[in-house]
Parts: C-alpha cells; structure tokens; sequence
C-alpha cells in the first residue's frame, strides 16, 4: 500500500529505486514482493479507474508486473518506479479497452489523452463502527463507485490517483503521461460531475422520504377499519 509519506518520486528516493530495481533483478524474490505490496492498491485503483471491472483490473495489474519483472532490467531510473509501474499498467489497461473495443465493435480507443474521459470517496470501515454503520457505509460506497464508473475514462483516472490516493498534480502528471493542466482541468470536472450525479439521487431520494403505500397503506386501513367494528361505528355501506 502506498501513502503520501511512502511515495517514491526522483530525488532522494531516487537512489531507494534504484537499489530496489537493483535486488530485483538480481534474483532477490522478497524485494519485487515488497515492491507489489508497496504499490498494489494505487495500481489496482487506477486500473480499476480505467476497466470498471474488479477482475479485469486485478488481471491487468497481475500481467503489469509480468510485464514490470521482464523490463526492470532496462530500467534507468529517468522517473520513480511508481510512476513507471503506473505507465505499465496504463498501457496493459489500455491495450485491454482496445481489445474489447475491437471485440465487441463497439468504438477505438484512442490515446488516454484524447478520451472523454471522475469523484470516489473510499470510506473505510472501522472495526467500532456498528452493523448498520457498516451497511450504510458499503451503501454510499457503492453508489460513489457506480456514480464513478459512470464517468469518462480519463476523467476517473485522474480522479483516483489524484483524490482517492492523494498523488500531487505533478505525480498524477507523470504517471498518466499527460500535462499538469490537464490533471487539473480533468479533477475538476470530475468532481463537478460527481457531485452534479449525486445531487440528482438525492433529488430523487427526497421524493420518496417516508414512503408510504402499499402494504402500509393497507395495514393501517385494516386496523382502522376493524376498530370500527369493534365499537359498532364502522360505515354501513363498506
């Protein structure tokens, strides 16, 4: 897992990188395991950013570190490891869309930085937290994760690594391979986006407060009507 305090970016973890790079090609197993831990759930976040689908992504990071474990020896340490472990994975995620594009004929897919391509709050649930407290939480997680999925591709991209793991402007830059200003231009209209989505389902969710009908309806009717007879003052004609 990655944090903003773990992150390796050049310059002093420069130096971390390379040593890392260095053991795994050496053959040093524990190193390239340390190295999928330190960055397995950015990854598979951006991954599933891109494929809206949790095996798709996991099979996407999985052939990235194939893929990553083949090239280490011709890394030359040019950005971070988690910047070019992320331009992995966003060619492997990319080549799969276009692959499923071409499948299904649907459309092609273009370069990540020509798709239409945002905002997920991931709650995490904390071990005092009640059953219904965790039921509402899997609830609105859920439904950030649908209102996401339903945005454009770069769009969520951005948005994860931007919001949900918290990477500067300029390391969502350079992982992506995309300018700052887009980074910026596309967070922002993603959280437009989102929170555009969500105010609709709350519009929709205000008009059905206290629902009532149906089997309520029915029940209260029944009870009402059989106290009435009960005290000899129900309608005649019913």
């Amino acid at each position: 897992m990655t944090s903003p305090a773990t992150r390796h970016e050049p310059g002093a973890a420069g130096a971390d990188d390379a040593a890392l790079a260095r053991r795994i090609v050496e053959g040093d197993a524990a190193a390239f395991e340390f190295l999928m831990r330190r960055h397995n759930r950015r990854l598979f976040r951006l991954a599933r950013a891109m494929l809206r689908d949790d095996a798709e992504a996991e099979d996407a990071l999985q052939e990235a570190y194939f893929c990553a474990h083949r090239a280490l020896p011709g890394f030359r340490g040019d950005a971070s490891l988690a910047t070019w472990l992320s331009r992995l994975v966003t060619s492997e995620c990319l080549d799969r869309l276009r692959k499923h594009a071409r499948r299904d004929n649907i459309f092609p897919i273009g370069s990540l930085e020509s798709e239409h391509d945002p905002e997920v709050a991931m709650i995490e649930s904390h071990a005092s937290a009640s059953p219904d407290q965790l039921l509402l939480r899997a609830q609105v997680r859920s439904l950030l994760e649908r209102k996401l999925d339903a945005l454009p591709a770069s769009f969520r991209c951005v948005f994860v690594l931007r919001a949900v793991e918290e990477l500067s402007v300029e390391e969502t830059a350079r992982s992506l391979g995309i300018a700052e200003a887009t980074v910026r231009s596309r967070h922002f209209r993603a959280r437009s986006l989102l929170r555009e989505s969500l105010a609709q389902e709350i519009d929709l969710a205000e008009r059905d407060l206290y629902e009532f009908g149906g089997v309520h309806c029915d029940r209260i009717v029944a009870v009402v009507l059989a106290r009435l007879d009960a005290t000899g003052t129900a309608p005649a004609d019913r």
